[in-house]
């Protein structure tokens, strides 16, 4: 859907800051925070048919910011760490933008799918003459509709936080907004911002090969497989969002780990994940003998040990799982892509997590191999979709642009299902849109009984 017309802007943006005195140091950032994967906002629009109170915003904002800290800092390059990127926890504050945008409403979005459009952007304040570590941790837009309607977009710097961290902020900031009780901007655990717990060892120790960085070596395999994922992500792209209801996520479950199959059972990630990578390489059509990876964010907290502070870790508690297969042969079997996706999982483990830290210790600023590469983050249980600031719960959460990695984001009122949001090659759009809804036309009614939620711990 494309936004026409610009937001008006009546003034400029204003520094949100603390409301109380915070720690002033600088924060260590982990390497899973500060790797070049995560030099980018995680931008999120919330589309409410009510109208959200300027004031009460600014000041539940100003409120949760004394737990939350991190956000107020600034980003700058460390002199003590080899330039690697730190907090400076300075107070100075969120930018805050207010705006209007006349002939947009929020059923419109309803209308529209809601799929992205690159003119979406405008929805959200940008200096164009900053960077990346220039522009604040967090920055705020609340446009103001014509139908009274409001939208909230956010974009936390992603080396700060993941998606669990932002989803622990803003549930939060919420929850300061709909009280006047000045106990309730504290969340009931507090936030964790100390990264030490995931600092490399001593000595760094790469025990695993870790293929999600590694890229094919030089010789004509290598460019083969150049040449045929530069098709794979060939412009122009095409967004294109695909819902999988409770019932669809159960019947993927059958169809996945079939009886007579080896793989006993799997889980609702574990399906939909196989089956959106299948769909995906199953409508770009690459050769058979192509070697396909499936990358995929998977959740460490409660993997490491000991475990990161109780569930509250506000950082980058995520690392990057890697599958491997040929095209010809996920294009074959449904179960045994479920399998490789389960495999995967099984493998990551403290002494998994502890390698991958160190990799990006001795390898400074490398990037994951994305060649003939799909990549899947999972949205669908951190609870960012029905976050009430005080004009009712959205009709509609997401992310601002549809990107070549694949979203699983929540359903508002299904909260068992799942949408799937990437960019593709347009002409592959309505080809993977129709793989994606293979064996999913008829839906029995006892899959109705089989309604695990998607996630297994998935958090970008």
């Amino acid at each position: 859907m494309e936004i026409v017309g610009e937001c008006i802007y009546n003034n400029p943006p204003v520094l949100v800051t603390p409301s109380k005195p915070t720690p002033k140091l600088a924060l260590y950032l982990s390497n899973l925070d500060d790797q070049r994967l995560l030099h980018f906002p995680i931008q999120y629009i919330y589309v409410f048919t009510g109208t959200l109170d300027m004031d009460t915003l600014k000041v539940a904002l100003s409120r949760v910011l004394v737990d939350y800290y991190p956000l107020a800092g600034r980003l700058r390059a460390s002199n003590e760490h080899d330039g690697k990127l730190i907090i400076d926890c300075n107070s100075e504050g969120v930018l805050f933008a207010e705006g209007f945008l006349p002939g947009l409403t929020a059923g419109d979005f309803i209308l529209g799918h809601a799929k992205p459009h690159k003119s979406w952007k405008k929805l959200l304040y940008k200096d164009e003459e900053q960077s990346f570590v220039c522009t604040p941790p967090l920055v705020v837009q609340v446009t103001h509709l014509s139908c009274g309607g409001t939208i909230l977009c956010t974009a936390i710097a992603h080396c700060v936080s993941d998606a669990f961290g932002a989803a622990h902020f803003l549930r939060a900031w919420a929850r300061a907004a709909m009280s006047e009780d000045s106990e309730l901007a504290h969340p009931a655990v507090a936030p964790c911002h100390d990264r030490r717990a995931l600092a490399p060892r001593c000595t760094p120790r790469i025990a695993f090969a870790h293929p999600e960085y590694t890229a094919a070596s030089g010789g004509d395999d290598a460019s083969a497989v150049a040449e045929a994922s530069s098709r794979l992500f060939a412009p122009p792209l095409s967004p294109v969002s695909v819902t999988f209801t409770a019932e669809h996520v159960a019947r993927l479950k059958k169809l996945y780990a079939p009886s007579a199959s080896p793989l006993e059972q799997c889980t609702s990630f574990e399906a939909l994940a196989a089956h959106v990578w299948r769909a995906w390489v199953r409508a770009l059509d690459p050769p058979a003998s192509l070697p396909i990876k499936l990358l995929f964010t998977m959740g460490i907290r409660r993997l490491v040990k000991p475990e990161l502070s109780g569930g509250c870790y506000c950082g980058n508690g995520f690392v990057l799982a890697c599958a491997e297969s040929t095209a010809g042969q996920l294009a074959a079997s449904a179960p045994d892509a479920a399998r490789l996706v389960q495999e995967t999982k099984q493998r990551v483990d403290d002494d998994y997590v502890r390698s991958v830290i160190d990799l990006l210790e001795v390898r400074r600023g490398c990037l994951p191999d994305l060649a003939a590469t799909f990549t899947i983050s999972s949205l669908t249980r951190q609870g960012l979709e029905d976050i009430d600031f005080g004009a009712g719960t959205p009709v509609h959460f997401g992310p601002l642009t549809s990107e070549v990695y694949c979203l699983f984001l929540p359903v508002i009122g299904d909260p068992r299902g799942a949408t799937a949001l990437v960019s593709v090659p347009q002409a592959a759009a309505d080809s993977f849109e129709r793989c994606c809804h293979d064996g999913l036309d008829d839906v029995d009614v006892e899959d109705k009984n089989q309604l695990p939620n998607i996630g297994d711990g998935m958090a970008s």
